[in-house]
């Protein structure tokens, strides 16, 4: 009887000193006088599963300050995300407890395209973008850079649809035998489906071509830039419902005396954000480089602000197409570049309607990882014009140097 109280002893000892809680509160405090709304909160799943003691099956719920839940999406690489509302040097407080999260609408997702030569596309309620993939390079097409879709009129998903009805074989099929015979009908039926077209929430009106686009980055050696050709293989790490991230893997190319350097891309867009986060390593590199963050001036006539001490570059680009608005391009840095430029195109590679780039350079060290935002406002949607969407660059420099502060107890 002894020995069987000597058993049961220890183990109610061990019961009343649980620590498992309820709740994990989390106070995200602003050091700046920026309102941050929707910013995105990341709190380590690790802690939120030993704290609530949800096991294999219990799942969190985050409320805030009014006891409203908040979207949550748990990431692959183990946090718990959702948006914050923090006044301008304020603090605001958010409840992470075990329950029944309610289902959340997807906004940050994507996917690849194969029906499209490897597109890879993906989008936000705000924007959308494209990375062009290995069938388009097998046809020998140099599509170095980003490209982007312009949305407006819905914070829902937009591309899985854009692109079923501009890729319909019967549509094409339509088309192609009316273009022998009334060229004029031809057009007027391509209208009704391609996503050239604004059909109410947005277009494909951005061009591309063998540039860096809306904001590629690229090494270069002696002056020139290394174009990255298009992406070897893609990883969706993240598809919705409230981000999205892709881990892209280039073939090996020469970067001066390095002949095999692979560079690696991991991409995140989160709802609500104009720009996407990309981190940029490069292997089999021997030596520091400069590294160029770039978009594609069409016209030189557009506004272009590149000043390294201000910690952005942004172009106004006219877009393609009689009479499809202004797009405000630009790329943020996480460490303001060591020197930015406009650099012009010349020569044979010179592709038709370029003028050349707006460059952010930096110096890339072996080893480590290069971190900046890239992305697009349009004036036919929330950027109304170029000293907006400089604005919001602006401030977004101002966010990176400045993060909201995120305590948990």
């Amino acid at each position: 009887m002894k020995s069987r109280l000597m058993t049961l002893i220890p183990a109610a000892l061990i019961c009343a000193g649980c620590t498992h809680k309820d709740t994990l509160t989390v106070t995200v405090t602003n050091p700046i006088g920026l309102d941050r709304m929707g910013e995105m909160i990341e709190v380590p799943m690790e802690e939120v599963s030993e704290r609530l003691n949800l096991g294999n099956s219990g799942q969190p719920v985050v409320t805030d300050g009014q006891g409203e839940e908040v979207p949550s999406q748990i990431t692959y690489d183990g946090r718990l995300i959702f948006p914050a509302n923090v006044k301008a040097d304020a603090q605001a407080t958010y409840t992470i407890s075990r329950g029944q999260p309610a289902e959340v609408p997807v906004t940050a997702c994507g996917r690849e395209y194969p029906e499209r030569d490897d597109d890879l596309a993906w989008e936000n309620d705000q924007v959308a973008f494209r990375a062009y993939g290995p069938a388009l390079q097998a046809r020998g097409e140099r599509g170095y850079g980003y490209d982007l879709f312009c949305k407006r009129g819905t914070t829902e998903p937009v591309l899985e649809d854009m692109y079923a009805k501009h890729l319909n074989p019967d549509s094409w099929k339509q088309v192609n035998e009316l273009r022998k015979t009334d060229p004029k009908a031809a057009a007027e039926l391509e209208s009704t489906f391609s996503y050239h077209i604004d059909h109410g929430q947005g277009m494909d009106c951005y061009a591309v071509g063998p540039t860096l686009g809306a904001g590629t980055a690229a090494l270069m050696y002696d002056g020139e830039l290394l174009y990255p050709w298009c992406y070897d293989k893609a990883e969706i790490l993240d598809n919705g419902p409230l981000r999205f991230s892709v881990r892209l893997t280039f073939k090996p190319m020469q970067a001066g005396p390095d002949q095999t350097v692979t560079e690696t891309r991991l991409i995140t867009l989160d709802a609500g954000s104009h720009l996407n986060k990309t981190e940029l390593t490069y292997s089999g590199l021997s030596q520091s480089l400069p590294l160029a963050t770039g978009i594609v001036l069409h016209d030189k006539q557009g506004a272009v602000s590149a000043s390294a001490g201000q910690g952005f570059i942004a172009y106004e680009d006219p877009t393609t197409g009689p009479d499809n608005g202004k797009i405000y391009v630009g790329a943020a840095f996480v460490t303001p570049p060591d020197k930015a430029e406009t650099r012009p195109l010349d020569g044979k590679d010179k592709p038709s309607g370029v003028e050349g780039h707006v460059l952010g350079i930096s110096t890339y060290k072996p080893g480590t990882t290069y971190t900046y935002y890239w992305g697009y406002g349009w004036n036919r949607s929330d950027m109304p014009d170029f000293g907006t969407w400089t604005r919001y660059l602006e401030q977004h420099v101002q966010k990176i140097q400045h993060p909201l502060d995120v305590h948990t107890d």
